[in-house]
């Protein structure tokens, strides 16, 4: 078949598809834009058929662009915004309610509620989460209570719960297949990650009932074969992993001690501490970086709730840029003698202060301040947001003296000037790989592996290749002046102030 694998991207903002060859390289893909849904401020949601049909959109773009068939392809690997809900009915197929998604903080005096019951140490301990409405526990339990009859259909087991890729793969399989892989399930608030297995006292305390939940396999696996009506053959799913696992994965990151971080809606940084499940005292997340053969690899996990969704919001809400290629120019315009902050709490603060009620501030601006100091604080935020998981990580996980080299993806990371900054903030090597769509990467390797078609783990990590290193240029004065000046601002924002 040349090895060629299928990769379902589904992300917050759209859909895209890739077809990879047997060396790794992309062919051919397609991508769709879905809408957004803000019911009431601080509510995000997606309408789950519109997911699906930009889906099934990009995966027949896709393979139109490489000029090949459905019957090509060696198999299809999925990865998927994660955290966000879906609940459809059984039978049907049919959603019950809007998708819930990661960003959405609906849950938030739910989870407040949890903690006063002392309950966050019970999850912490098992999920290696925080009660955070960012996770898809309080998200469904909240469905359960808002939809009429939904818990009580829930228990008889007429409706099915998922986050993104199970919602897919019930589809894609013509719901034959109710599954899930381990990195999506971790981010569940429902999946103890020591016994690998659905939690019963955590789905008592959320009142979930357990019918209604996928089975959970390694990530590279056998998830089910598409309905052949769909497009034009069946194709075997052999892999699955939430996106930022996923992308670990496409960066070979396969050493305790190596680090990625994306930079797309959100910015999610990942640091392998292999089997060992490190317990964060720095308010990170332990979560499963993937699961193959049986065998659970741990990660750290810092998660920035707005990253490039920064960008957008320069784009979009104030109208300072046309297009999100320009922010890196503009900031380069910026007045060095300004120390501008953005805090981008636009829906909370992450790690490491988990903060839901903080709202996004401005600092620092005068008279002078204008569009491109405006854009350098957003791109500067991002490198202050990750310079604050950076630390965090290094506090709980020894490094063992090796320094720290940070392999960067996403959208963000095209932009020069915003590497160059995030090095000079870091203080440590930010390197920039060929292939900047690791994310779709890393659920072809787990598909395509699964398949024979691709190598191995050496194998693969052998091909990882470097675009551009970019070495930190900034002065130690100058660095700890602008850091100084970020804690600050962020002491401000926090809701507690």
């Amino acid at each position: 078949m040349g090895g060629y694998v299928l990769a379902i991207d589904q992300g917050t903002t759209s859909s895209r598809a890739i077809v990879f060859d047997g060396n790794q390289k992309v062919v051919g893909s397609g991508q769709k834009e879905f809408t957004q849904h803000f019911p009431q401020s601080g509510w995000v949601e997606h309408d789950p058929e519109e997911i699906w049909d930009s889906v099934v959109w990009a995966v027949k773009a896709a393979l139109k662009k490489a000029d090949l068939k459905a019957s090509d392809m060696s198999a299809i690997g999925i990865t998927n915004q994660r955290e966000t809900v879906v609940v459809w009915e059984r039978e049907s197929g049919k959603p019950i309610h809007n998708a819930i998604v990661w960003q959405d903080r609906r849950t938030a005096s739910y989870c407040e509620k949890l903690k006063k019951q002392d309950l966050e140490k019970t999850f912490t301990k098992k999920t290696g989460l925080l009660l955070d409405p960012y996770f898809s526990g309080t998200k469904l339990s909240w469905m359960l209570s808002n939809v009429k009859g939904a818990r009580a259909r829930a228990a008889k087991g007429d409706l099915c719960f998922g986050t993104i890729d199970t919602f897919l793969i019930w589809r894609l399989t013509g719901g034959k297949s109710h599954v899930t892989d381990a990195t999506n399930a971790s981010r569940t608030l429902m999946y103890n990650i020591a016994a690998n297995d659905w939690d019963n006292e955590l789905l008592d305390i959320l009142r979930v009932p357990k019918a209604m939940l996928p089975e959970v396999r390694d990530c590279a696996a056998d998830f089910g074969v598409t309905e052949k009506a769909l497009f034009g053959a069946e194709i075997p799913i052999l892999g699955v992993a939430g996106d930022q696992q996923a992308a670990t994965i496409g960066q070979a990151c396969f050493e305790p001690g190596m680090m990625k971080s994306t930079y797309g809606t959100g910015c999610f940084a990942l640091l392998n501490t292999g089997p060992d499940m490190v317990r964060s005292k720095n308010r990170l997340l332990t979560t499963i970086a993937y699961r193959l053969d049986g065998e659970t690899t741990y990660a750290l996990e810092g998660s920035i709730f707005i990253a490039g969704a920064a960008v957008q919001w320069l784009r979009d809400g104030l109208k300072v840029i046309k297009a999100a290629p320009d922010t890196g120019d503009l900031a380069a315009q910026a007045d060095p003698t300004q120390n501008v902050y953005l805090v981008p709490a636009f829906t909370g603060l992450g790690a490491p202060h988990w903060d839901p009620d903080a709202r996004a501030a401005i600092y620092g601006m005068t008279r002078n301040t204008g569009p491109a100091e405006f854009a350098r604080a957003a791109l500067e935020a991002v490198c202050y947001q990750t310079r604050d998981l950076l630390d965090a990580m290094h506090k709980d996980w020894k490094a063992n003296g090796k320094e720290t080299v940070l392999r960067v993806d996403g959208g963000m990371v095209a932009s020069d000037w915003t590497m160059q900054r995030l090095a000079d903030i870091l203080d440590a090597p930010v390197d920039r790989p060929t292939i900047l769509e690791t994310t779709a990467l890393g659920a072809a390797w787990l598909a395509g592996q699964r398949a024979g078609v691709w190598p191995n783990r050496k194998g693969f990590a052998k091909s990882w290749a470097r675009d551009t290193r970019f070495e930190p240029k900034m002065d130690e004065k100058t660095r700890a002046v602008k850091i100084k000046g970020w804690k600050d601002a962020v002491r401000r924002t926090l809701s507690a102030e």
